[in-house]
């Protein structure tokens, strides 16, 4: 490790740790990252759900879209598109639709679709934290411009045991995760905006967390909704809405008012 130690918690770090260690491990990571989105499109299943899918999940939208802006249309406005979702006999929140989600995965393409997410997202990381580790392990590479308190010392202190040393300095390793969360911003400009977030690809890598982020990687997430008991839940909403449009019944006379008067 190539420092020089003035004080017990403060170090002056050597301009060379910057040249082949910091900005040797954001290029890696970069064109890693750059190489890895690349190979997980040309991976990518060009599989489309069902039809029907479609036309439900875009009914859910519309419905959706109303509740959450209803004030801004007049209430007869309002009720014609309530009742063409909810009205008793055909309404579209009222169709009985046969689906399970668990057929989704069970399906032996989705689980394939799986394995590949699963392998395009854990072996890529693994590869470039080795190489980080194995020949940077140790190394205090940056130093933040902020304190920060000790509660951070194990996030931004990985590979070293030294509690003398201040917790705004930070090591390779410690880096490597700082650099790889944040560097879907760099990725959008060179690729464009269709990149994945590497918090999300991990998230959805975990078993744990996959129900928390709505979706089964590497599954269409219109595959995993249970329309019939999404419909019911839009409808509910939608029959508890109580139209308040008077503010704006005027706001078409008053304009045109104003615009005279100018």
């Amino acid at each position: 490790m190539s420092f020089i130690l003035h004080h017990p918690s403060t170090l002056v770090i050597d301009s060379a740790i910057r040249d082949w260690v910091l900005l040797p491990i954001v290029a890696f990571i970069l064109l890693f990252s750059i190489l890895r989105h690349y190979a997980s499109i040309y991976f990518k299943s060009n599989k489309e759900p069902p039809v029907d899918k479609f036309t439900h999940f875009q009914t859910l939208t519309k419905g959706q879209i109303l509740g959450r802006n209803f004030n801004f249309i007049p209430l007869q406005s309002f009720l014609t598109r309530k009742a063409f979702f909810n009205r008793e006999k055909d309404g579209e929140f009222r169709k009985k639709i046969e689906n399970n989600p668990l057929t989704a995965m069970a399906d032996p393409n989705n689980m394939t679709e799986m394995m590949k997410n699963n392998v395009q997202t854990m072996v890529p990381n693994l590869v470039m934290f080795g190489w980080i580790y194995f020949f940077y392990a140790g190394f205090v590479i940056a130093k933040f411009p902020f304190p920060l308190s000790d509660r951070f010392r194990a996030m931004v202190q990985r590979g070293i045991e030294l509690q003398s040393l201040e917790t705004s300095y930070v090591t390779s390793a410690s880096m490597y995760f700082l650099i790889l969360f944040g560097v879907k911003g760099v990725l959008s400009l060179l690729l464009g905006e269709n990149v994945a977030d590497e918090a999300q690809l991990m998230a959805n890598s975990n078993p744990l967390t996959m129900g928390q982020m709505g979706a089964t990687p590497g599954a269409n997430p219109m595959l995993m909704v249970d329309f019939g008991k999404a419909f019911e839940s839009e409808k509910d909403n939608l029959e508890l809405i109580q139209h308040t449009h008077e503010p704006l019944n005027e706001s078409e006379s008053a304009l045109l008012a104003k615009w005279k008067t100018q």
